[in-house]
């Protein structure tokens, strides 16, 4: 399947393959390292906001919560869940606000969407325009160093007569800036005395980094604070797991 085909022809299937993920726990996390870090301002914009959980969570905290992201039918999904916010189809490598807000979020590792270094520095430059002074832009990002390309994650979930697994996991060649996400999804489906399976695969280009190489990109713009990938504790990156969550403040 093409690029974001996943995303485009089976959004509906999203929030299920996404089932495992705690996006209120993810929410509450960075709406403290805002409280501790940022302006204190209750507006947020959600880049790559997929179908909208985050921005829910968001909006129930008493924030003026909008989304942005490249595909329609994830918006569409968003729109119907969060019916208060705006969304806007748009690539988070170049955008521009209206207003500035206080605060921008890009969770699941959507930074990576970008196509290549130069598409992510426009895109961290359009965040900056984007916030107002001491606003606050986070993220979760991997090592392109400390990928594993063996590692894969892989969970389960039965809807109806479906049984769905679905399973994803990074790949770096070792050289370049160019890493790729890999998806899978197998439906089976039983009725009657019969079973059915379908089963999709794609591989998604994505930006890769060290953390080292981010931080360099960041620092014109952004005074920078970097946390282990725990969204139950707030802990200072140790420099030794390949995944961490980034709290940057506008300068």
């Amino acid at each position: 399947m093409s690029t974001n085909a996943l995303y485009k022809d089976l959004s509906s299937y999203y929030d299920l393959m996404c089932v495992d993920i705690d996006y209120l726990a993810q929410s509450q996390h960075i709406r403290r390292l805002q409280q501790i870090f940022g302006n204190h301002g209750n507006t947020h914009l959600d880049v790559a906001c997929g179908t909208g959980p985050h921005v829910r969570h968001f909006i129930d905290f008493g924030f003026l919560s909008n989304g942005l992201d490249i595909n329609q039918p994830m918006l569409d999904i968003a729109k119907a869940r969060c019916p208060e916010a705006q969304f806007s189809l748009a690539n988070m490598s170049e955008f521009s606000l209206t207003e500035p807000v206080d605060l921008i979020t890009c969770f699941l590792y959507s930074i990576h969407y970008n196509d290549g270094i130069e598409k992510l520095k426009s895109c961290i430059s359009s965040v900056h325009c984007a916030l107002n002074t001491n606003g606050m832009f986070c993220f979760n990002v991997v090592d392109k160093t400390k990928i594993s390309n063996a590692l894969f994650v892989k969970h389960t979930a039965k809807q109806q007569d479906d049984l769905f697994t679905f399973s994803s996991g990074w790949h770096y060649s070792g050289n370049g800036d160019k890493q790729s996400l890999k998806l899978s999804i197998e439906k089976r489906t039983t009725e009657d005395s019969s079973e059915e399976t379908q089963i999709w695969h794609d591989e998604h280009a994505m930006v890769a980094f060290s953390f080292n190489q981010l931080i360099e990109i960041l620092k014109p713009y952004f005074e920078i604070h970097v946390f282990e990938h725990d969204y139950e504790r707030i802990i200072p990156y140790e420099n030794n797991s390949g995944n961490a969550i980034f709290a940057c403040v506008k300068i």
